[in-house]
């Protein structure tokens, strides 16, 4: 129980209620909020499910308590941390608060990794008699190849294990093992172009192709300097071209030529279409070509 009955709680208060209290009386109602009923706040997680590809994950309740059918993965539940991480860091910073104050009672957070480990801000635990005792645990630490304030985050997921201990303790060893284990490689500065093509019809001669953002891949220990590059993209490229507009990609492998990142390749700069007497002269050394 979180919610004083007597008391009517804002909507910051519930997500503190749901973040850090796990308290189900917060989510139910946060959920009827937003949907109106239960009913069609479950229908609205399943459709945000699909929409980001949880194929193991069916939602049948609000609480994640146990019902026939509910269910996710590993993987899944991975995805969607990484997804709040990335996409919501407003609500993010809920899952590092150590403990919560309302009505005049403080209630600790559950995840007491957050106190253990300076470097864990996140996330979330759970618990069911058919799930047992679950912690899914977020860290950034920096690395000095990555330059001073870049830190490198890793998401842990330990499902099903006997009680609260085993949880933190294999979450840690799991995030340890993330951080020594593999190298974070940057390929590619974020703003800085990748390749530099052709441009038709443009008025520009040539298009700044490059990633989103910076280009950061992690290998296993010692694999960084094995990485090979290659650009596929859309050819010939004609004009006009729009600031982020995709492209191509760029493809990341091993030396054996075994897949290892996919990144979509983007416009940086637009390029605008030349006047009439430029495309003229490209279209007929594009009918030449």
């Amino acid at each position: 129980m979180f919610i004083n009955t007597t008391i009517r709680p804002t909507v910051d208060e519930l997500l503190h209620g749901m973040i850090v209290v796990s308290g189900n009386d917060a989510s139910v109602a946060l959920a009827e909020a937003v949907g109106g009923s239960l009913d069609v706040f479950v229908g609205m997680m399943n459709r945000q499910a699909q929409a980001w590809a949880l194929k193991n994950t069916v939602f049948k309740n609000v609480t994640g308590t146990t019902e026939t059918g509910h269910k996710s993965s590993a993987r899944d539940i991975a995805v969607v941390a990484s997804r709040i991480v990335r996409d919501f860091p407003q609500y993010y910073r809920y899952y590092g608060l150590k403990e919560y104050t309302y009505n005049k009672i403080r209630q600790d957070n559950r995840n007491l990794l957050l106190r253990r480990d300076a470097t864990v801000d996140g996330m979330k635990t759970g618990f069911t008699d058919a799930a047992g005792y679950c912690l899914v645990a977020s860290a950034a630490r920096e690395y000095p190849n990555l330059g001073a304030g870049n830190k490198r985050r890793l998401i842990s997921v330990v499902l099903g294990t006997a009680n609260r201990d085993a949880r933190l303790n294999e979450s840690q060893k799991l995030l340890n093992w993330g951080f020594t284990a593999f190298d974070p490689v940057r390929l590619f500065e974020a703003g800085k172009p990748i390749v530099t093509p052709e441009v038709w019809k443009g008025k520009e001669r040539q298009a700044k192709l490059g990633a989103e953002g910076s280009v950061v891949i992690a290998v296993p220990r010692g694999e960084g300097d094995k990485l090979k590059t290659e650009v596929q993209r859309t050819d010939p490229l004609v004009a006009p071209l729009a600031k982020g507009q995709r492209v191509g990609t760029l493809k990341v492998t091993t030396a054996a030529g075994a897949p290892v990142a996919e990144v979509p390749l983007v416009v940086q700069e637009a390029v605008g279409q030349a006047g009439l007497f430029g495309r003229a002269w490209d279209a007929v050394r594009l009918w030449i070509k």
